[in-house]
Order: structure tokens, then C-alpha cells, then sequence
């Protein structure tokens, strides 16, 4: 991708050598005749550097831009003057100037103070992609059929641009899936821009996404570039799509259309090329009959559906599950413990309603609140409790699997429980799905859930 140097001098003929030095390196230079009509051009596009001369003839000095730009940019600034002094340079570096170079400009330096610039800013995007990578587990854990059927889809989807609608209920692990995307694509070499729609409030989720200009709303005090800017040319991840509003809805239907958009307050379209993930732990199909979702956007979004299952769903994969998150516990200083075999075998047996992240959860209070290196079953009994949940498979001491029951009425009860709740999950809580693949009436298995206590 072709770097754009933006100039930002009042001096045409500095600008036109500059151009011509940069186009003759491969660059891509844009050019500004003052400060204000700069952080214009830094409004509708996106720059890799800035060469920004100090001394400008307008309402603006370029120390008071350089100041302006890095409260909203991070991007490399070189300050270039005729009149250059030791103390004025120092003040540029200290508000956030990479270089200074003084006129008459050499070519040498000149593009020699560009390459470092640019080689600094990739490595500074480096070091927060390898952060975020480290800070963050990004291995799908597992090796059952629905996990290895998991893997290979994404797999596919990952090398390429389509865009991908991930589901599945709270704690399953739809962020780890789009890690996974992210880490497997051809940009992978760029940061994954996430928003989570349903912790930002409705009045603000505009701004987080399309930005906004100073002053558009109490408290813009300055401008912002939204979370669709930030993410050109990479993934964009909308997590919880399915919470965000009717209004908010329309407006991003609009620009996941055309990639364009303008931002809170501005009246200037703003063009990005940006690849869509979005999770929801909702039925989509069920809010859109709600009135609560539009149906064109779900269109729009569901290009590659991948489902996360539940981990009720693949039970086999608690052991391998349970020794990571050991050994990370165990990086945290939390000492080497395992569980043993029986208390492995009646973790498999519990339903798991807060699917891994209850797991993870209940690990970590074993880990710290048991004192001996190995955890027994008598140990986790005790914090183990049967869900209540009405959507879950409540266990009974002597009906742990059918043919572990005391009565044959107990065991039917239990494996049509456990049969029928595991079909409704891989369905997403669809009723008639669920009755189509299992073979019954509509109605019939509506009163058979009920009897049972299981909710879709």
C-alpha cells in the first residue's frame, strides 16, 4: 500500500519540490498551504507522516498544529524550517515531533528522516499487535467433532475478505473465533478494531464508531476518529450486534453498504475499505419478527454464519480446557494444581449453563480456594451446585446418565432432557428447527419442553 505524506507548508515552492521528491520515492504526497486546511485533510484521509513547517504565514503557527494534530493522531511528525534554532527544536520534540530538519532541505535527509519515521510508526503497531496477541488467548481449545468442525470452517473463511455473522450463547467464546479470524487473515499484520455495541450507551455509539468533530456534543473538546476509521483496511469487529439500536441499525446498514460515512457534527464523507465481523448471543431471526433487528442488515452480515457451541455440547473437551487454564493460573502465581480423574469425570457430567466462561471461572475459585495440590471430587462438591436455570439439564445424584439411574422413568427423563436441550441449542433456541429435525409436532414439542422445565 502506497504511504501518504501529507506537507503542511506555505511556501508553494516547497511544496512542489517536496511532491516531486516524494513521487520520485513512491510516495503518495498530499499537499496543504496552512494548519487549518492540514487537519482538514487529516479528517477525510488517512496519512502515514506529516512533514510540518514551523513557521507558517496563517492564524496558526505549525507548534500550536503539531499540538492539535497528536491530541487525536499517532502518527510520525517532522518539522522542517528555515529558521531553526536548538531551542526551538527542542520544543517540537518535546510536544511530539519524531525529527527536525532545517532548510534548505538535502534530498538525503530529507527522505532518510521519512524512511525512519515510517519504519518507527510500523514498529509501534507491531509492538501493540504483539500486546494485544500475548494479552489475549487466541487458540481455540479442543478436540471434539464440533470443535474440529469449528477450527475447519474458520480455517476457510479466515484467507478470505467475506464477512462473518458468529453466534452462540454468553461464555461460549465468540471473541476467541474472531481472534482466530483475525490471526489466520491476510491482514493479520493489522489490529483488529472491536466494539462491544451493547456496553456503549445509545446517545454515544455514534461517536465511537463514525468519530466526531470538536464541539458536535457536550464534551467533544476536541475531534475523534471513529472506531470504522481506526479499522480501514483491516477487520472491524461488532460484538453484541444484535443489542444495538434500531436507529444506530440504519445508520450502519448505510455505510457497511458503501463504505462511506461522515462523522458526528461534519458535513465531509469519509471513504473506508473495512472488513465486518459481528457476534450476538441473540436469535436474530427471533428480533427481527420482534421488530427489534432489521432484517436487511442481518442479510448483510450473515455472508458466513459460524455457530460456537455450548459446552454441554462437547463435554469431552473439559480435561484439555481445564489443564490451560491451569497452567495460566499457574503463571499467575496461583500454584501447579490439577484435578483428579473423579472430579474431572463430574465436572462432564455438570450442564455448564455459563458455558467456558463458568468453567474458567469455577477453575480459578478451585485453584485458589483449595488448599491441596490435587482437587477431589469431594472439594468441588462443594462450590459444583446443580443450575437451577430452567434452560439447563438439572442433575440428580443418581441419574448422572441414563443407564447410571435408579428407575427407567428416570433415565427416559433424562436422556429426552439432555437430547432435546442439545438439539434446541444447535438450532439457537428455534422451535420449529428443533421439532423438524427431531420429528414431532410443532405443538407436541412445545408441551414436552414444558413438562420438562426446559425454556428455548
Amino acid at each position: 500500500m502506497t504511504k501518504k505524506i501529507l506537507i503542511i507548508d506555505d511556501e508553494a515552492s516547497i511544496r512542489e519540490t517536496l511532491s516531486g521528491i516524494l513521487e520520485d520515492e513512491g510516495f503518495s504526497p498530499l499537499c496543504a498551504e496552512s494548519a487549518e486546511v492540514g487537519i482538514t485533510i487529516l479528517e477525510e484521509k488517512n496519512v502515514d507522516l506529516i512533514l510540518l513547517d514551523i513557521w507558517l504565514g496563517d492564524n496558526m503557527d505549525g507548534l500550536t498544529a503539531l499540538e492539535k494534530i497528536k491530541e487525536v493522531y499517532s502518527l510520525p511528525v517532522i518539522m522542517i524550517s528555515g529558521h531553526g534554532t536548538i531551542e526551538t527544536a527542542v520544543q517540537a520534540t518535546r510536544k511530539g515531533a519524531f525529527d527536525f530538519v532545517e532548510k534548505p532541505l538535502s534530498y538525503d535527509k530529507i527522505i532518510l528522516a521519512i524512511t525512519n519515521g515510517l519504519r518507527f510508526a510500523e514498529l509501534e503497531k507491531e509492538n501493540k499487535i504483539l500486546r494485544d496477541k500475548t494479552s489475549k488467548i487466541v487458540t481455540i481449545t479442543g478436540e471434539s467433532d464440533v470443535i474440529k468442525d469449528l477450527k475447519a470452517q474458520i480455517n476457510r473463511v479466515a484467507p478470505t475478505d467475506a464477512w462473518v455473522l458468529i453466534r452462540g450463547e454468553h461464555g461460549t467464546g465468540k471473541e476467541l473465533v474472531a481472534q482466530s479470524i483475525h490471526r489466520h487473515s491476510l491482514v493479520a499484520d493489522r489490529p483488529m478494531i472491536e466494539v462491544n455495541c451493547a456496553a456503549i450507551p445509545e446517545e454515544l455509539i455514534e461517536s465511537e464508531l463514525f468519530g466526531h468533530e470538536k464541539g458536535s456534543f457536550t464534551g467533544a473538546h476536541s475531534s475523534k476518529r471513529g472506531k470504522f476509521d481506526q479499522a480501514d483496511g483491516g477487520i472491524l469487529f461488532l460484538d453484541e450486534i444484535g443489542d444495538m439500536s434500531l436507529k444506530t441499525q440504519a445508520k450502519i446498514l448505510r455505510i457497511l453498504q458503501e463504505q462511506k460515512f461522515e462523522r458526528v457534527g461534519g458535513h465531509k464523507t469519509i471513504s473506508v475499505n473495512v472488513r465486518v465481523l459481528a457476534a450476538t448471543n441473540k436469535n436474530l431471526e427471533e428480533e427481527i419478527e420482534r421488530g427489534n433487528f432489521r432484517a436487511d442488515l442481518f442479510w448483510r452480515l450473515n455472508v458466513v454464519p459460524i455457530t460456537v457451541p455450548n459446552l454441554c455440547t462437547r463435554v469431552d473437551d473439559i480435561e484439555l480446557l481445564v489443564n490451560d487454564l491451569m497452567k495460566s493460573l499457574a503463571s499467575r502465581g496461583l500454584g501447579k494444581k490439577k484435578f483428579s480423574d473423579n472430579a474431572l469425570r463430574r465436572m462432564k457430567r455438570h450442564s455448564w449453563p455459563g458455558n467456558v466462561r463458568e468453567l474458567r471461572n469455577f477453575v480459578e475459585r478451585m485453584a485458589i480456594m483449595c488448599p491441596s495440590d490435587t482437587i477431589s471430587e469431594e472439594d468441588i462438591s462443594i462450590f459444583l451446585i446443580p443450575s437451577t436455570s430452567t434452560n439447563t439439564i438439572t442433575e440428580h445424584p443418581d441419574a448422572m446418565r441414563p443407564y447410571e439411574a435408579t428407575t427407567f422413568k428416570d433415565a427416559k427423563k433424562y436422556f429426552e432432557k439432555e437430547y432435546l436441550q442439545q438439539k434446541l441449542n444447535k438450532n439457537n433456541g428455534n422451535i420449529s428447527q428443533t421439532a423438524e429435525q427431531v420429528g414431532m409436532e410443532r405443538s407436541h414439542l412445545h408441551k414436552k419442553l414444558k413438562s420438562l422445565e426446559i425454556s428455548s
